[in-house]
């Protein structure tokens, strides 16, 4: 498996050189998710999986690596609710002070899409789950390529992956960068809420 940053940094290759998706040992991971490469990465409490959700390549292969069927829809990270303007712009006053006052942190929003995200993020639903990461990696990843997939890294009817190891382990040579670092404090993945309702889906 090709992990960044170990070549790159070290030997001072030029991480745009002969870029191709499926050999990272030579470029940086944002642009392996900014390719329409999938990727590993720490969040703030187990390992998860990424892509850029507007290349449809990308996810269908995200989905087919976990089986995880489309129509159950993805959660989108960013690093900053600006990110989410696209999303946000109309929602009403208080909803929006809502999401304001829960991110960055371990909280998940389905919020209403109104058609502006493609269906292989948005599955069945007229929701999508939202998430500001306050986790140092994964708002490094967002600065740099926009708001990304966020799913747990584990094929699905398995734990989630709590190590590097274990990601290499779930899914050997199929993807495109592991990034380096570490998990956050949280035990369990976030709560997940309806802006709507404010009924919990998931809890903590």
């Amino acid at each position: 498996m090709s992990l960044w940053p170990r070549a790159a940094t070290v030997a001072g290759i030029d991480p745009l050189r002969n870029f191709h998706a499926g050999t990272l040992a030579y470029y940086p991971s944002e642009l392996a998710a900014t390719a329409g490469g999938v990727i590993a990465y720490p969040t703030e409490a187990v390992w998860g999986l990424g892509c850029n959700p507007w290349v449809g390549s990308a996810v269908e292969r995200l989905l087919l690596i976990k089986q995880r069927p489309v129509a159950k829809g993805l959660i989108l990270v960013a690093g900053h609710i600006e990110q989410f303007d696209f999303l946000l712009w109309d929602l009403p006053d208080a909803q929006l002070a809502k999401l304001r006052l829960s991110w960055p942190g371990p909280n998940t929003w389905l919020v209403p899409h109104q058609g502006r995200l493609p269906a292989w993020i948005t599955g069945q639903h007229d929701t999508v789950a939202l998430r500001v990461s306050s986790h140092p990696v994964i708002r490094q990843l967002c600065a740099a390529v926009g708001p990304l997939v966020s799913t747990s890294a584990n094929p699905a009817g398995h734990p989630p992956a709590r190590s590097r190891l274990r990601v290499e382990q779930y899914f050997h040579n199929e993807l495109d960068a592991i990034v380096p670092g570490a998990l956050g404090a949280q035990r369990n993945p976030s709560i997940i809420r309806d802006l709507r309702t404010e009924k919990v889906i998931r809890a903590s």
